[in-house]
């Protein structure tokens, strides 16, 4: 349960083996390759980058991705999903070019079919248009080229359904014009016209058809009848159709080649791992330069890799100037690995720092389980954890996840065994509906609703045990990097003052009525808030020290408050959906409603409460002692998402 120590490698290779010294730590995971930091110019200017064909790997990733969802889009197989078991893959297999190479081509044969059904809808909708747009015209006999004679035009327009159609024919008998209008058809939104005009007579009649909104219509591209477009427009169509469901028929056959695409992905992401780290290796004429961080624990794990190499290498332990640079891994049991999901949400500790987890976990675990409270909730956390290690086969933060899921599981079932919940008063009411005379009521210590006060000062005690917690481990970091001054005047200096303040309030440790252990810690205050400061600054910075101090362990420790706050909150609106009900006098629709009612109360204090919990640790708590990092240990390693690796000798 702590930071794992790492060692520095620098490595000098033939160029030669760079391809198979990279699939040897690509087996090993155990390096970490960064960018490498030379010291002498001359030495920088000597080196050179070694091109990488990544963007190349990048690219077939998406095309295989890409080729994925299409396939899950047109072609679903059975059997899948998160509770299908993974397949297991050697590592050579794993890295056979060979695979690869097909894979892609597979992937830009169904990208391809993919494109081609887009094509073809894209003309389906492009032909169903027309076909709307054509068949208010049907009457129309005439091919759609015709314009009129020599002295007769003829025009298609449109005018909008509310223009007054008879008004306007009278208009246009009234002006003069030598013109006659008929309607051909109209729907909601448009009347659709045939205008036939003496071409002397053309401006009075389109001065006297455009005061009522005729607009020309869009078909001069168009030649033949009506009709004949259309059968054309149905033809093709019918076409698209067909050529479509061919291509979707070519899909549907490829359909069971999906895992051949999801296991290329896990083969294309190693491809990718290691030009990644060629990126990171410097070269100069038949020799590389690698430069990166390895696990002390796996320094001999290391040295049997790179024995099959010609190169060489050295191990050292990191300086401290080199602290913010190095990666941190951390090492727990298997009991607090679990809490390493909390953590991943936020920044790693420093390289020489403390890691919180074993130290985090008793309390997180407590206060989740407090808050939530019920045994039915519990007994659901448990069985969704179960689901998600036998069912989904949780890997990687899945699984820790899944462990906390058990944790915060029973958790919630003994703190839910104290307070008699089990779906909030889900027995009592049911009971009562089956025999309205029953009192059976759950065992319980302490509840919600009757207890609510020593539920806040519990809650606010469990918050000063925290806090305190806390400090300590501030105390014995600072002692530790040799920082006695300020843990004394930052930390002890308030326990001084504190217990000081207990004893007096007790009566006990007085001299002649002076409280001494509290004027004590005041003198601690007064010596330690001013020791940096200097003339009035000494004033400003007491008055800021004592103020800071008193303002902030009051608010840390009121945050507590929360705690009780989530349990009287979840178990009322259980209790509420238990009593709606209630209201139906009957037990079917009582478990209904009932179990409607606590799965979105479960769904919200789920979250609810892993967001609180959550702030409480690295609000209250990590203020107190926690040092940030730089970053996580990542290592150069096989990485899988579809398939299982079976360990191989290289």
């Amino acid at each position: 349960m702590s930071i794992v120590k790492m060692k520095r490698i620098r490595l000098i290779a033939l160029e030669s083996d760079k391809e198979a010294l990279l699939s040897g730590l690509l087996h090993g995971g155990c390096v970490e390759v960064n960018e490498p930091v030379l010291d002498e110019a001359s030495q920088a200017a000597l080196l050179r980058r070694s091109p990488s064909a990544i963007a190349e790997a990048r690219g077939r990733q998406s095309e295989l991705k890409l080729a994925i969802d299409t396939l899950n889009r047109y072609a679903p197989q059975k059997g899948g999903g998160l509770t299908a078991p993974r397949d297991r893959l050697g590592e050579r297999e794993l890295m056979r070019p060979e695979a690869l190479e097909e894979a892609s081509a597979l992937a830009k044969t169904v990208n391809d079919h993919a494109k081609a059904i887009g094509a073809c809808s894209a003309r389906e909708t492009r032909l169903s248009a027309e076909e709307l747009a054509l068949q208010p015209w049907q009457s129309f006999e005439l091919p759609l080229e015709t314009q009129g004679t020599r002295t007769v035009m003829l025009l298609l327009g449109t005018v909008p359904t509310t223009a007054d159609f008879h008004a306007m024919a009278g208009a246009l008998s009234e002006s003069g014009a030598a013109a006659e209008v008929t309607r051909l058809s109209a729907d909601k939104e448009q009347q659709y016209l045939e205008v036939l005009c003496h071409r002397d007579s053309e401006a009075k009649a389109l001065e006297v058809l455009r005061s009522y909104g005729f607009a020309y219509a869009q078909l001069k591209e168009l030649t033949g009848t009506v009709s004949e477009n259309l059968h054309r427009l149905g033809a093709e169509k019918s076409a698209a159709v067909k050529e479509r469901e061919g291509e979707l028929a070519a899909l549907k056959e490829l359909g069971p080649r999906k895992k051949e695409l999801q296991i290329a992905v896990d083969r294309v992401e190693q491809v990718i791992a290691k030009e990644s780290a060629k990126e990171n290796l410097l070269t100069a004429g038949n020799i590389l330069y690698l430069d990166g961080w390895v696990p002390a624990p796996e320094e001999e794990k290391l040295k049997g890799l790179l024995a099959k190499y010609d190169c060489a290498y050295e191990l050292t332990d990191p300086a401290p100037e080199e602290y913010p640079e190095v990666p941190v891994k951390l090492k727990n049991s298997k009991l607090v690995q679990p809490i390493n999901a909390v953590l991943d949400m936020y920044v790693p500790p420093v390289y020489d720092g403390i890691d919180p987890n074993p130290l985090m976990a008793p309390f997180f675990v407590t206060f989740f389980g407090l808050m939530m409270a019920d045994m039915g909730y519990g007994l659901i956390m448990l069985i969704m954890a179960w689901f998600m290690f036998k069912k989904m086969h949780a890997r990687g933060t899945m699984r820790n996840f899944a462990g906390l899921l058990v944790l915060c599981g029973v958790s919630t079932l003994v703190f839910g065994a104290l307070t008699g919940g089990f779906f909030g008063d889900f027995i009592p009411q049911i009971a009562k509906i089956i025999n309205p005379s029953s009192t059976v009521e759950l065992p319980a210590l302490f509840t919600p609703l009757n207890d609510t006060l020593a539920i806040l000062i519990g809650s606010l005690v469990l918050g000063v045990i925290q806090i305190f917690t806390g400090m300590i481990i501030n105390v014995v970091y600072k002692i530790r990097h040799g920082d006695f001054i300020d843990a004394l005047f930052d930390e002890i200096t308030w326990w001084v003052i504190i217990a000081g303040g207990v004893l007096a309030g007790l009566g006990i440790g007085s001299i002649a009525g002076v409280p001494v252990v509290l004027i004590i810690g005041v003198l601690m205050l007064a010596v330690g808030g001013t020791r940096e400061a200097k003339g009035f600054g000494k004033v400003t910075s007491l008055i800021g020290k004592v103020y800071n101090g008193v303002s902030g362990y009051f608010s840390d420790t009121l945050s507590y408050a929360r705690l009780m706050a989530l349990m009287l909150a979840g178990s009322v609106v259980a209790q509420v959906f238990n009593t709606l009900g209630a209201v139906t006098g009957n037990v079917l629709g009582f478990v209904i409603i009932s179990m409607i009612g606590n799965a979105l109360n479960l769904a919200l204090n789920l979250l609810g409460c892993y967001v609180h919990d959550l702030r409480l640790q690295c609000l209250e708590f990590f203020n107190r002692f926690y040092k940030e990092g730089h970053r996580s240990f990542h290592p150069l390693s096989i990485q899988t998402k579809y398939v299982d690796i079976i360990e191989e000798e290289q």
